[in-house]
């Protein structure tokens, strides 16, 4: 735009604009990617989850840490975009980005609320607190969560000429929504009790696909929604032979690769279903944390995909994973997380070895 309207490549404007993009793409011997944004607010709690699932008094200091830096970045003071809709809502969140007061987002909330109470509840309890009450202050009039806003829902100005993405909008889902269930019931507070837990769990359980998955808005697809919403019921107490959760576990069996893997195309946003792909780590580790959350630890596709895992680790102790994992709306380019294939099949192993030890079927975590 800046070249056809004659500013010359030494005009500010222009030429900050040109700095930015050349500092997001990133050469590397054998790729090159663009790195829209720095996330270290959504991996590090993440990994938190991870350190402290292996029980490691090193991990668990490590993830201290983490939280400790997360907690010097909880926005406590800038009321952004969602605030038109709540204006007298007390800020608590916590961005995706390195820095990003006017958006935080629900699910890194969430997320490192739960980290917070697994690691420290008393230490962390005032910031626990404000996450905590701004994430029930953001359910929409349905039950279930968005990303960034709430009541978001006006479908009409996805077909405006502009609205190129189709995702001008920001309704609830079931990913998100699914980890706010986690947040509440690791808290405490379950459906026979709290209103905004049993509002969200009937939210969720609408969402259930007929074939007994879920779908993921932010990473691929259903494995990904599926593994949110098994996590949420198991937290809020649903008996694991309830039949909205055989059919889940029933549906994660039917999709697992002959390798014992599992894999998942991005194209099932296109196709309204899910589509297989070759195994690959994140997914497989989502599809494991999903069954162990219904209770099948000790099915034989569990045990078929630990041994996956097991099989697929790299010399360097961690894994390696070409496909996209991430997505942000399902006709948008897909997003290439490079820390879900690290940390997350550490997460689902020491889950594994932890409850087959502790001889229970149940875990009492919110994810």
């Amino acid at each position: 735009m800046f070249d056809a309207l004659g500013y010359p490549p030494t005009h500010r404007s222009r030429a900050i604009l040109r700095k930015f993009v050349e500092t997001s793409v990133l050469v590397r011997d054998e790729e090159a990617y663009v790195q829209t944004c720095l996330p270290p607010s959504w991996d590090t709690p993440l990994v938190a989850h991870a350190l402290l699932e292996t029980r490691e008094p090193r991990a668990a200091m490590a993830a201290r840490r983490g939280l400790e830096w997360l907690r010097s970045r909880q926005i406590l003071d800038v009321r952004g975009d969602w605030a038109v809709m709540k204006p007298d809502l007390l800020p608590g969140g916590w961005p995706f980005q390195y820095g990003n007061c006017s958006y935080p987002d629900i699910d890194d909330t969430v997320i490192t609320v739960l980290a917070m109470h697994r690691a420290d509840p008393k230490a962390f309890a005032e910031s626990i607190k404000r996450g905590r009450d701004w994430v029930v202050g953001m359910q929409t009039a349905n039950g279930g969560w968005a990303s960034f806003e709430v009541d978001n829902t006006d479908y009409w100005l996805n077909y405006l000429p502009f609205s190129d993405h189709n995702w001008t909008i920001d309704p609830p889902t079931a990913d998100v929504t699914g980890r706010c269930l986690s947040m509440l019931g690791q808290l405490g507070e379950l459906s026979e009790t709290s209103v905004p837990s049993r509002r969200g769990l009937d939210f969720l359980l609408n969402e259930q696909e007929t074939d007994g998955s879920w779908f993921g808005k932010w990473g691929i697809n259903y494995t990904h929604g599926t593994w949110s919403a098994l996590c949420a019921l198991n937290v809020m107490g649903i008996p694991h032979d309830d039949p909205r959760m055989k059919r889940a576990v029933e549906w994660l069996v039917s999709v697992q690769n002959e390798d014992g893997g599992w894999g998942e195309d991005a194209c099932s946003y296109e196709r309204g279903h899910y589509v297989g792909a070759p195994s690959a780590p994140t997914q497989t580790s989502w599809a494991l944390l999903g069954l162990m959350g219904a209770g099948a630890v000790g099915h034989p596709a569990t045990a078929r995909g630990i041994g996956w895992l097991i099989k697929t680790q790299c010399g360097h102790g961690l894994w390696e994973e070409e496909c996209d994992n991430g997505v942000c709306a399902p006709i948008l380019p897909f997003h290439h997380h490079h820390g879900y294939y690290r940390y997350f099949p550490l997460w689902a192993l020491a889950r594994y070895r932890n409850l087959r030890l502790d001889g229970t079927t149940r875990v009492s975590l919110g994810l």
